[in-house]
């Protein structure tokens, strides 16, 4: 096993990287998480899931040993494409995925930590695209990496091989918490608390929206934008928690996609 995992509370499933020092990539790696985060996504009382580590490395990126050409093209293609095919599920996942860094996330470790919604870091961690020094241009690293950060920080990144700290990750947006080495975990499942206070279909909704609109036009979001809320108002667990507003009191969401009465005749 190269991932162990945990249920915290009720609600948080944390998964913790555990591949020798640095935490490799590899294949099996990668099928390991990618199979276990498709299985999470279907259980209806996990509201997040967080992917922590062991030892000093949160990734290093992809096993070398795998790309070299003994591997051949076809092994090489495949590594790629279901590396891709993990960071996008990552993305249409229901749950919110909290990336909880203490240490170094370097190449697809730090794709990983890009393609995360929320990341949390210890302020000791680093954050790097080092492929320029093997001739391996970080370029599928860099498509998570641009989504995350302004250009022209993920192309000197991309550029240089150098790594930037934690402060300077926070700044460029890659980061969204940075918090004491000691206080990483915590701050991580913090994070994952509030979000499970909420209703789950609100926020796969909300989520899946977040990433539609950003890659429309202005325009086009704020129409998109306005056709989403309209169907976010006909949900239960919505008109549960404008009553409870209305009555102060706290709302008590169903977590479903049922749609109240009176609006399903609209």
């Amino acid at each position: 096993m190269y991932i162990g995992n945990s249920l915290q509370g009720n609600s948080v499933v944390r998964f913790v990287l555990n591949d020798k020092k640095v935490n490799t990539l590899s294949l099996d790696m990668i099928n390991e998480l990618y199979t276990e985060l498709k299985a999470i996504d279907k259980i209806e009382k996990i509201r997040s899931v967080v992917i922590a580590h062991n030892g000093k490395s949160f990734s290093a990126g992809h096993e070398l040993k795998e790309l070299t050409t003994e591997s051949g093209s076809e092994k090489h293609n495949e590594i790629f494409n279901t590396c891709g095919d993990m960071m996008n599920f990552i993305r249409n996942m229901k749950v919110p995925v909290i990336a909880e860094v203490n240490g170094t996330a370097a190449a697809a470790g730090l794709q990983l930590v890009a393609s995360c919604d929320v990341v949390v870091a210890g302020k000791s961690s680093k954050f790097l695209v080092p492929g320029q020094k093997l001739g391996l241009f970080c370029s599928t690293p860099g498509i998570a990496l641009v989504r995350a950060v302004p250009r022209k920080v993920a192309m000197d990144m991309l550029l240089t091989a150098q790594p930037i700290d934690a402060e300077a990750a926070l700044r460029a947006g890659l980061v969204s918490r940075l918090v004491d080495d000691d206080q990483v975990k915590f701050e991580a499942l913090k994070v994952a608390e509030q979000i499970g206070q909420f209703s789950r279909s609100v926020t796969a909704l909300g989520k899946a929206f977040f990433y539609t609109q950003a890659e429309l036009s202005t325009t086009e979001a704020y129409r998109y934008g306005s056709r989403v809320m309209v169907g976010n108002l006909k949900l239960k667990d919505c008109q549960e928690g404008i009553s409870a507003f209305i009555g102060k009191r706290q709302p008590e969401f169903e977590h479903s996609n049922d749609l109240v009465e009176e609006m399903k005749k609209n």
